[in-house]
């Protein structure tokens, strides 16, 4: 349903009118899985049928269910970590077990780019919380080596612990963390490391176990695994995984999983069977092509973009792909243009990015055909025109740290 705004978007009414057979590039459906064939989810609708829709209990109470323990192992398997839980909300999991890690005494370094869902557990968490510049090593080590140095303020104790949150892929940038020298230095300087892979997990690495593939990372050098099932796995909740003793530990403080309802049981046959699917456990390989489609489509609409002038952030596998727009005028402009050619898109501005940095973001999925995303460029071709969008012929950025260098590529 069309909405439009009478006071300056403070309030919204609906038009009545209904558009259809919108090219969706704003969703997180990297591999497609948020779909409606019925014999794809016919194992879904037996759950349901077996189990009801909801379980109406915590964890640690009646709602532990063998579909729960199953989904764990699976999780802890495809992520190569020894141990994993689940959580029925994705930004509960951020928001709820980061306090169960850290508290007072505790040092914090944030990306400064890190999702509302990590700085809102960094801030219920009560630990001392210092930001260092987004995917900068040299921000990061100084203010490793200033906390291992001084210690805690005025009393220049040894902080507790020190935890470093960073994400797998930016959800507005489209980049990239710099893994291998992160995991380096926290070795370094004996730091533990979270890593929220909501964006990156399922959608980039050879076999979609996102950036610790991607990168050549060994899962066991990352303290914390957390990622979510809301965009790969079309489905929702989220994991936390890593050593057994480390879950152990959040199932008996984590506010998420002594608190919170278990995840509803057609939930949580829906990310066993997409995740059964990208692991080939299923007898097919539809997942591991969804993989590589996705890797292909998200290549294939970043260089076009680029060819045709438009300044994009995130290096070359990022299924994230903001596209600069700069002034803020423009966003509503050609939100609304997109959509007049039945293409959905998202568009961003202040507070949410710099003022000056507005921007439109795709969100690419291996559900799109090639006839699509021509399409998609056909309507930012001449837009871009239009509104006057292709700032640039190169490839030139002044936010380096959005980029990687490094060309990532899928084995043969």
């Amino acid at each position: 349903m069309e909405r439009v705004s009478d006071d300056y978007n403070w309030t919204f009414r609906l038009t009545g009118r209904t558009i259809e057979n919108v090219i969706n590039m704003g969703s997180y459906n990297y591999l497609g899985f948020a779909e409606n064939n019925a014999s794809f989810l016919r194992t879904v609708a037996d759950t349901t049928d077996e189990y009801g829709l909801g379980v109406c209990s915590t964890r640690q109470e009646m709602g532990n269910l063998s579909i729960h323990a199953e989904l764990e192992e699976l999780v802890a398997q495809f992520v190569g970590a020894e141990s994993a839980m689940t959580f029925g909300m994705g930004f509960a999991t951020n928001s709820m077990n980061i306090p169960a890690l850290v508290g007072k005494g505790c040092l914090i370094l944030s990306d400064e780019l890190n999702h509302t869902s990590l700085i809102l557990g960094a801030r219920l968490s009560g630990a001392t919380i210092r930001v260092f510049k987004h995917n900068n090593m040299q921000s990061l080590e100084r203010m490793l080596r200033e906390a291992v140095s001084s210690g805690q303020p005025r009393t220049h104790r040894p902080w507790r612990k020190i935890l470093i949150l960073v994400e797998g892929i930016y959800s507005m940038e489209g980049s990239i963390v710099r893994l291998p020298e992160i995991v380096a230095l926290k070795k370094r300087y004996k730091a533990y490391l979270y890593l929220d892979e909501a964006h990156s997990i399922g959608a980039v690495g050879r076999t979609g176990r996102g950036v610790t593939e991607l990168l050549g990372v060994d899962p066991s050098d990352v303290d914390v695994l957390m990622g979510t099932f809301t965009k790969s796995f079309g489905a929702s909740g989220g994991y936390i995984a890593g050593k057994k003793e480390l879950v152990d530990y959040l199932r008996a403080h984590s506010h998420s999983a002594v608190y919170a309802a278990a995840m509803s049981p057609p939930v949580a046959e829906q990310i066993n069977r997409a995740m059964k699917c990208i692991m080939g456990l299923d007898g097919t390989t539809i997942g591991i092509e969804r993989v590589r489609k996705l890797a292909e489509n998200t290549r294939y609409l970043r260089r076009r973009l680029q060819e045709m002038g438009f300044i994009i952030y995130g290096p070359r596998d990022s299924p994230v792909v903001p596209l600069l727009l700069y002034m803020p005028g423009k966003v509503g402009a050609f939100s609304r243009a997109m959509l007049e050619r039945k293409i959905g898109v998202v568009v961003v501005g202040f507070p949410a990015t710099p003022i000056g940095e507005a921007r439109a973001r795709f969100c690419v999925s291996a559900a799109h055909t090639k006839d699509m995303l021509d399409e998609v460029l056909s309507a930012l071709d001449e837009l871009g025109d239009y509104l006057v969008l292709k700032f640039s012929r190169r490839t030139y950025s002044p936010h380096p740290e959005f980029y990687d260098d490094t060309d990532f590529e899928l084995d043969s």
